[in-house]
């Protein structure tokens, strides 16, 4: 077994760990993290406009009749989430490579602008299309960011920039810096999208088309969680690794579940991220919250009796770092076999449950803190099937993780004991000096 790991460490876990850590991959992941506040505010509207009441009540009447004011808010804030994600990648990326950061951002806001074709309307003039500014136009928006920053990052490496003297105030001083840049990228994508007029969108959409519909498919969800608790095992922050590439997938998912739901239409997606975060995660990475509940009932040795009580409250908000490297699961062959299986099976429960119409699919981005059942509700948009997988699920991790947690506790237990008897023996044989 010590072996098998140790070729996985150094094969799989170590490169895929560097991968995470690539300056694009991580300008993308902080640019996406940095939109999650906008994403979970403007995503509670929905619930606000589709509340989880009785059509016949006041308040769902109420909903309806101002249904268009309700979803301002969300249009301007998750339904444009690529805009938000744009300025962070421009804006992180930058950063990364010792540039003016907020130039970075605003070349990335201007290049990723440019991509969309303006409609004439009567009476009201030129209008953007603004699908293209969501979850829809999520790729175009990283490929544009990362253009838009290279360029800035080669004018300045070959000094094809406008200096201007020592005594000119630096914020002045960069904007005429990022002179050259801002009018090379928006020359060049306005050559690109209005002279010969090509649709971007429609492009960056057929070629990522298969990543989207894989990501969707059982395999396609099984494989993250696989992996993030993989990683986990040898202490390797799973989300980390494998968020910076899938999570701008999930992020389309999301966008496109909480457009149809305010369009009226079926939600196209099974497993945003939030799938995983309420029914797949329960307690954090692993759904220890299982063998939290195990060591509670079932801990012998005092050690594990000590952590089951510590770690009760920090698992129910999904904080479980305290679980990974406490007990510790990380490079403990006992324990990393439930933690990596049980989130094999729940996926696999919440994903035919979802698919056979058993769950509503979910399309709210609620704050990963929240205890799992009542993410779960929120997730749904208020439906209480939901919260019966969570205790499903929760039931499963914990009946699983008994067997394998009582063979590590009783190992525990004989070395308490074992260490008792020595310091039994060596205070036996201390001479008594009085």
């Amino acid at each position: 077994m010590q072996r098998f790991m140790n070729f996985l460490e150094k094969y799989l876990s170590i490169p895929m760990a560097k991968l995470s850590e690539q300056r694009h991959l991580r300008a993308i992941r902080d640019g996406v993290v940095s939109s999650l506040p906008f994403i979970i505010v403007g995503s509670m509207f929905l619930i606000v406009a589709f509340p989880p009441v009785p059509e016949s009540t006041a308040l769902y009447k109420w909903s309806q009749e101002h249904l268009f004011e309700i979803l301002i808010p969300y249009r301007m804030t998750m339904f444009i989430m690529s805009l938000y994600i744009t300025f962070g990648i421009g804006y992180n990326l930058a950063k990364s490579y010792k540039l003016d950061p907020l130039s970075g951002a605003q070349i990335a806001v201007a290049s990723f602008l440019l991509t969309l074709t303006p409609i004439a309307l009567d009476k009201v003039g030129f209008v953007l299309p603004m699908a293209n500014l969501g979850g829809h136009g999520l790729f175009m928006a990283m490929i544009v960011s990362i253009f838009s920053v290279e360029v800035m990052r080669f004018c300045k490496k070959r000094n094809i920039t406008i200096k201007m003297p020592e005594q000119v105030p630096p914020s002045v001083a960069r904007s005429f810096e990022a002179l050259i840049p801002v009018a090379f990228v928006i020359l060049f994508m306005t050559l690109i999208t209005v002279i010969l007029g090509i649709d971007v969108h429609s492009l960056v959409d057929k070629a990522v088309a298969p990543i989207i519909k894989a990501g969707d498919s059982l395999f396609g969800v099984l494989l993250p969680v696989f992996l993030v608790t993989f990683f986990w095992s040898f202490g390797i922050h799973g989300i980390s690794v494998i968020g910076a590439v899938a999570r701008p997938v999930w992020e389309v998912y999301l966008t496109s579940n909480a457009e149809a739901v305010a369009s009226g239409a079926p939600m196209p997606h099974i497993a945003p991220e939030t799938f995983f975060q309420w029914f797949v995660w329960i307690g954090g990475s692993g759904a220890t919250l299982g063998l939290v509940l195990a060591m509670l009932f079932f801990a012998k040795s005092s050690y594990t009796k000590a952590l089951g009580k510590t770690t009760l409250i920090p698992s129910i908000f999904n904080i479980n770092e305290p679980v990974i490297f406490g007990v510790p699961i990380v490079l403990n062959p006992m324990l990393i076999i439930p933690f990596i299986t049980i989130p094999l099976i729940t996926t696999t429960i919440a994903y035919f449950a979802t698919t056979l119409g058993f769950i509503t699919p979910t399309y709210i981005m609620a704050p990963w803190t929240l205890p799992a059942p009542i993410g779960a509700y929120l997730a749904t948009g208020g439906d209480w099937r939901a919260v019966v997988l969570v205790f499903v699920n929760i039931t499963i991790s914990f009946l699983i993780y008994i067997p394998f947690f009582k063979m590590y506790d009783q190992k525990l237990l004989n070395e308490e004991q074992a260490q008792a008897e020595e310091n039994k023996e060596t205070h036996n044989n201390e001479p008594n000096l009085a």
